[in-house]
C-alpha cells in the first residue's frame, strides 16, 4: 500500500494547473452509452474513479480506450450486457449513473446497490422515483436493482432534494424518452451544465441546466461528439486552501472563477488576498488566517466536498470556527485524524467547533475518504515534523498526481510504495 510522507513545508509558491473535473467526466462517460457513435473526450485525467467507470462501461460491451495523450474514446455500438459488474458498481457510487442511459438505450438494466466513500447515507430513491415516473418497472432484492421499460415516457418530476446524481441520471434517461420531461428542484451544479452541454452536442434538447427547473424534450437518437470537461472546482479549491493555510502565494490556472465563488468569499473573509482573472485565480496569504463559520449547502452554497479541506485551514487559524455539515451526516470522520496532529475540535451534532492553534504536529494518520485525504495533506504542510498518511487510494480517486503538483509549489512531499 502506498503512503504519503510530508514534512513541514514553507509557504507554497508558484503555479498549479487544474485537471478536468472528476464529477463532470464520470457522468459524461456514462452518457456516451446513449449513442452507437464514437464519443471523444479530451484532457481526461486517469483518476482511479475514471478507471473504474471505464471498466464499468467496458463490461457492458462498449469499447473504451484512454490514450497516452489523455484522450478517451468511447464506442458503444453494441450493448452486449444489461447486467453491470457487481464488484465494479460496489467500488464507486458514480457508476450508478449508467442506469439512466441503459434504460433509455436498451430498456433494461440490472445493477447492484452502489458503493463509494463512507461519508454518510446517499440514498438512490430519488433516481428510482424518477425512472418509475417515466414508466420503468423496478424490482429490488438481494442487493440488486432490476429495471426495465419498453419505452420511457416524459413526465414532470419533483426531486425532494436537489440531488446531483438523480438530476444527471434522469436527464440522461429523458434524452431518448418519448415526450417532454421536466425536473423541478433540480441540482444546479456546474457539472450538471457540463453534462447538458455534452448531451446537446449529441443532439439532445435540454433547457434550463444550471437552474432548478430543467426541461428535456426526447429525441429518437443521439450522435457522437467531441468534448472537453470543465476544470475541477474542488481540486482548485483544495490548492487555494493549501495556499492560504501555508501563508503562500499560488496562481491556480485552468479554473472557472464563477465555479469557486463560495470558496473565494470565505478566503477573503479569512483575510486572504484573492485575485480573479479570466481562467485563473491567485491566492496570497501573508498573515495567520482569521476564523470563519461555514455551513455546507447544495450549489451555489459552500460545497460539502470542501468542508474537510477548509477545516484543516481553520485548525491553524486565529480564533474559533464553527463548521456545520448539512449534506452528509457522516462527513466528520477525518476529525479523529486531525486530533492526532494536535487539532482542537469538538463535535456537536452536525457541527464541528474548531479552536485554532498556531502549531500542528506531524503524526501517522489515514485518509478516511477522498476529501479527508486532501485535508490531511493541507494539515501536514502546516505541521511540525513528519506526517505519514496511509490509505491514500482514497486521494487517488479524485486527485491526479497531487504530490507532484504540491512539490512544484515547494511542498516536501513523497509517495512511498
Amino acid at each position: 500500500m502506498s503512503t504519503l510522507l510530508i514534512e513541514n513545508s514553507c509557504q507554497l509558491q508558484g503555479t498549479v494547473n487544474i485537471s478536468c473535473a472528476k464529477n463532470a467526466i464520470l457522468p459524461i462517460i456514462a452518457a456516451s452509452l446513449l449513442t452507437e457513435d464514437k464519443c471523444i473526450l479530451e484532457d481526461v485525467s486517469a483518476l482511479e474513479d475514471v478507471k473504474v467507470m471505464i471498466e464499468v462501461v467496458n463490461s457492458l460491451g462498449a469499447e473504451v480506450k484512454l490514450n497516452k495523450d489523455d484522450v478517451l474514446e468511447v464506442s458503444a455500438k453494441k450493448i452486449l450486457s444489461q447486467d453491470a459488474d457487481y464488484d465494479l458498481i460496489r467500488k464507486m457510487r458514480a457508476s450508478f449513473l449508467i442506469m439512466g442511459p441503459m434504460l433509455a438505450r436498451v430498456g433494461k438494466v440490472k445493477i447492484s446497490l452502489p458503493g463509494g466513500c463512507a461519508i454518510g447515507s446517499r440514498p438512490i430513491d430519488l433516481h428510482l422515483k424518477g425512472f418509475a415516473a417515466m414508466g420503468a418497472n423496478i424490482t429490488l432484492g438481494h442487493g440488486y436493482i432490476e429495471a426495465h421499460a419498453d419505452k420511457l415516457k416524459g413526465e414532470s418530476i419533483y426531486l425532494d432534494f436537489p440531488s446531483v446524481g438523480a438530476t444527471e441520471n434522469i436527464i440522461m434517461a429523458a434524452c431518448l424518452a418519448e415526450g417532454v420531461t421536466i425536473i423541478e428542484n433540480a441540482a444546479e451544479e456546474p457539472e450538471i451544465v457540463d453534462l447538458a452541454n455534452f448531451l446537446s452536442k449529441m443532439g439532445a434538447k435540454i433547457k434550463g441546466a444550471g437552474t432548478d427547473t430543467i426541461k428535456i424534450e426526447g429525441v429518437r437518437s443521439l450522435k457522437g461528439t467531441t468534448h472537453v470537461a470543465i476544470p475541477d472546482r474542488i481540486e482548485a479549491g483544495t490548492f487555494m486552501m493549501a495556499a492560504a493555510a501555508t501563508r503562500g502565494d499560488v496562481l491556480v490556472e485552468g479554473v472557472v472563477p464563477e465555479h469557486v465563488k463560495p470558496i473565494t468569499a470565505k478566503l477573503k473573509e479569512m483575510g486572504v488576498e484573492v485575485f480573479e482573472y479570466e481562467k485563473s485565480i491567485r491566492v496570497k496569504a501573508t498573515e495567520r488566517l482569521k476564523s470563519v463559520d461555514i455551513k455546507t449547502m447544495p450549489y451555489p452554497g459552500f460545497p460539502t466536498d470542501m468542508q474537510s479541506p477548509i477545516m484543516s485551514a481553520m485548525c491553524v487559524a486565529k480564533g474559533t470556527s464553527v463548521i456545520t455539515e448539512t449534506v452528509f451526516e457522516n462527513r466528520f470522520m477525518h476529525i479523529s485524524e486531525l486530533k492526532l496532529m494536535g487539532a482542537k475540535i469538538n463535535v456537536d451534532g452536525r457541527s464541528a467547533i474548531i479552536e485554532g492553534t498556531e502549531r500542528l504536529s506531524g503524526a501517522k494518520v489515514k485518509a478516511t475518504d477522498l476529501r479527508a485525504g486532501a485535508a490531511l495533506i493541507i494539515s501536514a504542510l502546516c505541521a511540525e515534523g513528519r506526517t505519514e498518511i496511509s490509505e491514500i487510494y482514497h486521494i487517488d480517486r479524485g486527485y491526479i498526481n497531487i504530490e507532484e503538483k504540491m512539490r512544484k509549489l515547494g511542498a516536501n512531499i513523497t509517495r512511498v510504495e
